[in-house]
């Protein structure tokens, strides 16, 4: 049995449609409900929900407390847990930013630490939020331990890791040049 553990933030791939309000909020998560159209045969998924935020206005004590979680969870060589991976579901705006805050934090990560978002909401049609999702979970599983953004195909090793606004994904931040 593998072990995954899967923390939520918020971020575009959970926001939902507030019908009183007409807006796209981080209200209430959908992450169960994701996961609950996978087929995750030999897999044990543990969801903490850390928060839910837009990307655009974590702070850095938001991202501290994203390090605290993965540490507790132990995503570090120093404080081993039983995770065998780590996803974070992020916003895509400042997913780099955090990305780096862990990849500077956790030098000697115990297992892969995956950091995924959407483009669109898991509510909306032509969502990328399932597939990010699946990929980010079957990453933990093939790949060595480090920080990682796993999106739209690619797993991309941090540092220096971007979105690119232009294409719409993440790149390595040489490419952007």
């Amino acid at each position: 049995m593998r072990n995954i553990t899967l923390i939520t933030t918020g971020g575009t791939i959970e926001k939902t449609y507030d019908e009183a309000t007409g807006r796209l909020e981080n209200s209430r998560s959908v992450v169960e409900h994701m996961l609950s159209q996978l087929r995750l045969a030999d897999i044990r998924v543990s969801t903490l929900g850390l928060m839910a935020k837009d990307s655009l206005d974590l702070t850095d004590a938001d991202r501290k407390r994203i390090v605290d979680m993965i540490l507790a969870a132990g995503g570090s060589s120093d404080s081993p847990g039983d995770a065998d991976g780590i996803v974070v579901l992020h916003g895509t705006d400042t997913l780099g930013v955090t990305g780096e805050a862990i990849h500077k934090a956790i030098a000697n990560p115990a297992a892969p630490i995956v950091l995924t978002g959407a483009m669109r909401p898991y509510e909306m049609t032509r969502s990328d939020a399932l597939q990010n999702l699946t990929e980010a979970i079957f990453a933990v599983g093939v790949l060595e331990p480090g920080v990682y953004c796993v999106a739209h195909g690619h797993a991309l090793r941090f540092p220096g890791v971007v979105k690119d606004q232009a294409s719409g994904t993440f790149v390595r931040a040489e490419k952007l040049v």
